[in-house]
C-alpha cells in the first residue's frame, strides 16, 4: 500500500504541475491587460507602463514562468518578516517556503488571502459531503430494501426533483423557508463567532447536499439492488441473519465501495469552489475569490486558486484509493 501510494503521489505531483502550467499559459494569453485594470481606465499610458514593470509583466513569458515556478516552492529562513522584500509573501513550513506572489488588486500576499478563505471552503465542502452521503445512503438503501413500493417511488421521484432543480433555486427556497419564514437560521453571511459560523454553514451545506444527495440516492439504490441479488446475501438470509443485518452489514458495505470513491472525489471538487452557492449565501470561500480574481485578471490570485483546487482534487483521489482498500478486502489481498 505504501509503494502504491508513493507511486500515486508522484503522478499527482505531475498532474498538479501540468494543470498549473496550462493555467499559467492560458492566463497570460488572454487579451486583457492586468496592468490597465490595476491602474484604472483613466490612467495615463506612462502610469500603466510603470505598473506593468512593477508587476513584472514586461518580461518575456518564459522568464515570468521560470520565476513563478522557482519561487513557488523553495527553501528559506524559518522566521520571515512580513516586510521582507524577498520572503514577505511566503507561507513558511519550517525551512520550506511556498510563495504565490502578491495579489495585483488586493496588494496582499496570495498565501495570506487563501489561508483566510481555505478553511471556510473546506468546512463547507466537508459539511456538504456529509449531507450528501447521509441523505443519499439513507434514502437509497430504503428505496432498494423497499423495491417497487411507495417508499421506492418517493425516493426515486425526490432524487429526480433534486437533480433537476438548479442549486440557486434550492438555495433560494431554503432561504425563504428556513431563514425568512421560520427564522431558524441566518439568511446569509459568515458571522463573527463560532456559533454564527455553525448557523451560517447550514443553508449552503444543505443546498449543496440536497443536489448531491439526489445523485447518490439513485446510485446507492442501483448498487444495493445489484448486491441484494448476490449469492452471499441469500446465504446470509439462509443462516438466519435479520433483514436489517443483511441490508446494512452485508449488502450496504459492498455497495459503498464505488460510492466512497465518488464521494471522496466530490470533496475535492467542492473545495474547488461552489461558486453559485457561495454567491447566494455570501460565503467567503475560494469560489467567490476565484471568480473575483478572474474578473480582475489578478494573475497571482488566479494561480493560487488553481493550485489549491488541483491539489485538493489530487489529494481526494488518493484518499479515495485508501478508503476503497479499507472497505474491500479483495483489493488488499491483491496488493
Amino acid at each position: 500500500m505504501i509503494v502504491r501510494l508513493g507511486r500515486r503521489f508522484a503522478w499527482s505531483v505531475l498532474v498538479v504541475w501540468a494543470t498549473v502550467t496550462i493555467a499559467f499559459l492560458v492566463n497570460n494569453s488572454l487579451p486583457s491587460d492586468p496592468a490597465r485594470m490595476v491602474a484604472g481606465p483613466q490612467a495615463r499610458p506612462q502610469d500603466v507602463e510603470r505598473i506593468r514593470k512593477e508587476l513584472g509583466l514586461d518580461r518575456p513569458l518564459y522568464v515570468q514562468y521560470a520565476r513563478f515556478m522557482t519561487r513557488l516552492l523553495h527553501v528559506g529562513p524559518s522566521d520571515v518578516d512580513a516586510k521582507d522584500a524577498v520572503h514577505g509573501t511566503c507561507a513558511t513550513f519550517g525551512p520550506i517556503h511556498v510563495d504565490l506572489g502578491k495579489s495585483f488588486q488586493q496588494r496582499r500576499a496570495v498565501t495570506k488571502v487563501i489561508g483566510e478563505r481555505l478553511p471556510r471552503t473546506v468546512m463547507l465542502a466537508l459539511a456538504a459531503a456529509f449531507v450528501q452521503a447521509l441523505l443519499g445512503i439513507v434514502f437509497g438503501t430504503m428505496a432498494a430494501a423497499k423495491k417497487r413500493t411507495l417508499v421506492d417511488a418517493l425516493a426515486v421521484s425526490g432524487s429526480l426533483l433534486g437533480v433537476s432543480a438548479p442549486t440557486f433555486v434550492t438555495g433560494l427556497v431554503l432561504q425563504w423557508l428556513l431563514a425568512y419564514k421560520l427564522r431558524l437560521l441566518p439568511l446569509d453571511g459568515y458571522g463573527e463567532t463560532m456559533l454564527d459560523h455553525a448557523k451560517g454553514i447550514v443553508l449552503p451545506a444543505l443546498t449543496l447536499g440536497i443536489f448531491g444527495a439526489a445523485y447518490y440516492t439513485r446510485m446507492v439504490r442501483d448498487e444495493m439492488l445489484g448486491q441484494l441479488g448476490q449469492d452471499y446475501v441469500r446465504t446470509a438470509r439462509a443462516k438466519g441473519v435479520s433483514p436489517l443485518g443483511v441490508v446494512v452489514r452485508h449488502a450496504l458495505r459492498n455497495a459503498l465501495v464505488p460510492i466512497v470513491t465518488i464521494l471522496a472525489l466530490e470533496v475535492g471538487v467542492l473545495v474547488g469552489g461552489a461558486i453559485v452557492t457561495e454567491a447566494i449565501f455570501r460565503w467567503p470561500g475560494l469560489g467567490s475569490l476565484s471568480v473575483a480574481a478572474l474578473l480582475d485578471r489578478d494573475g497571482p490570485m488566479i494561480m493560487g486558486c488553481v493550485i489549491v483546487t488541483s491539489t485538493s482534487v489530487v489529494l481526494s483521489t488518493i484518499a479515495a484509493d485508501v478508503l476503497v482498500g479499507l472497505l474491500d478486502p479483495r483489493l488488499r489481498r491483491e496488493r
